[in-house]
């Protein structure tokens, strides 16, 4: 019979740590303490129950939907295999009954009568939501150092720090979700080894290096449209370029990369990109400068060109980590186009890179993306559109295949009227 333990929540105060959360409970009579950690703003769980290699799979996942957290004690690939066998048993699919074929009746209807623009995407991502929130009960505590005391632990010492920020001499213990660890070891290689932009050169020089919370380029399709559209001739005698929202700062790397341009100004709001960024400049070497700065979406003065990869869906996100892929209300988008006009240069342009996933999904339709362009004071000068290439569109399972499937990303040249 597993042991519970109550567990205390307590807010830190700002200036200490942003976001931080103390958890308190007791184990075998001893009083424990760490900080809650969790990207996507979970919040801890009320109890924990001590787990480890003898709990059965069945009884983890009882609990864990229960919302109860299960602090892994035991050794650590077992806890990996134990979220695997609690995905399993999400994942599967539900037997044939009374109340399965009343469900299938019910999707019948509502194919036949229609059903709201975008509920797919929504009912989607409720499931997404409550899979990672079971998956998520699965414990790991951390010493000060960062450091997981459990048989055959990885050393993510550097991982987390990365992550979380290095830790100091007045450092607490951590409690997080292994999926969260995992995350976090994977973030660090991807970091470590980079992404290939064949649009920045040849191997080995051509490494784009993303850090933990910054969207990573693996979809070259956006990055090949800024290498390869065609650039307006500039009137003055110097030709700039602005990205705004840079991220891990690879299209301003290849906006230097072109002969005609003299300057890129790169700007972001997150502290994490405009790190990732400046490391991914440096690392670069490139010919023309690029100055990476902090600013909500334009820096002062003119430009030729203003390249913007605004978040493709227009939905809350989930975490800090979702703020790249989800843009509430449009709010990007439409700043990137409200403030356009009064930062291009004479003949300057705009590049808008936009997905129409949106669009497929019913979330956004064309004629409300050309209705705030037009809203804007901007006209179309023309679109270049490519067809993205990546797993997902080819995952025939994938509850949003059909959408994906008929995904095409565009490059839009916009003016000012």
């Amino acid at each position: 019979m597993p042991t519970f333990f109550s567990v205390t929540s307590t807010a830190l105060p700002e200036s200490a740590a942003p976001a931080l959360t103390l958890i308190e409970w007791k184990e075998a009579g001893v009083a424990h303490s760490a900080l809650w950690r969790s990207e996507r703003g979970a919040p801890p769980p009320r109890r924990i129950v001590e787990a480890d290699d003898t709990m059965a799979a069945d009884t983890a996942y009882r609990l864990a939907c229960e919302g109860t957290g299960l602090l892994w004690r035991g050794d650590f690939q077992n806890a990996r295999q134990m979220v695997q066998a609690l995905a399993r048993r999400i994942d599967k699919p539900p037997k044939a009954s009374k109340l399965a074929r009343v469900a299938l009746k019910k999707a019948d209807a509502a194919a036949v009568s229609g059903v709201p623009p975008g509920q797919d995407f929504h009912l989607h991502r409720q499931s997404q939501s409550q899979r990672a929130r079971v998956l998520g009960m699965v414990l790991i505590e951390f010493g000060a150092d960062y450091g997981v005391d459990l048989r055959r632990a990885p050393d993510a010492k550097q991982a987390c720090a990365e992550a979380w920020g290095a830790s100091g001499e007045e450092a607490l213990p951590s409690v997080a979700s292994l999926r969260e660890l995992m995350g976090v070891i994977s973030a660090h290689e991807w970091r470590k080894k980079g992404v290939e932009i064949a649009a920045l050169g040849k191997a080995p020089n051509n490494r784009i290096h993303p850090h933990y919370g910054v969207f990573s380029p693996v979809r070259g399709e956006y990055v090949d449209l800024v290498a390869n559209a065609p650039l307006p001739a500039s009137p003055g005698s110097k030709f700039v370029a602005f990205d705004i929202g840079t991220g891990t700062g690879v299209l301003s790397a290849v906006l230097a990369l072109r002969p005609e341009v003299d300057q890129v100004v790169a700007t972001d709001l997150d502290p994490r990109a405009l790190e990732c960024a400046r490391e991914n400049i440096y690392r670069l070497r490139l010919p023309n400068p690029v100055k990476v700065m902090e600013a909500d979406l334009y820096p002062e003065g003119l430009a030729s060109v203003i390249v913007c990869n605004p978040p493709w869906l227009p939905a809350r996100p989930g975490s800090p980590l979702e703020g790249a892929v989800y843009d509430e209300g449009s709010r990007m988008l439409l700043g990137f186009l409200k403030g356009l006009p009064a930062h291009l240069a004479p003949g300057g342009e705009g590049w808008l890179i936009l997905s129409n996933f949106a669009e497929q999904l019913g979330l956004r339709t064309r004629a409300e993306l050309l209705a705030a362009i037009k809203a804007s004071g901007l006209k179309v000068l023309g679109r270049i559109d490519a067809k993205p290439e990546h797993p997902k569109a080819a995952d025939t399972s994938n509850p949003l295949h059909k959408a994906r499937a008929a995904e095409v990303t565009s490059l839009w040249r916009l003016g000012a009227v």
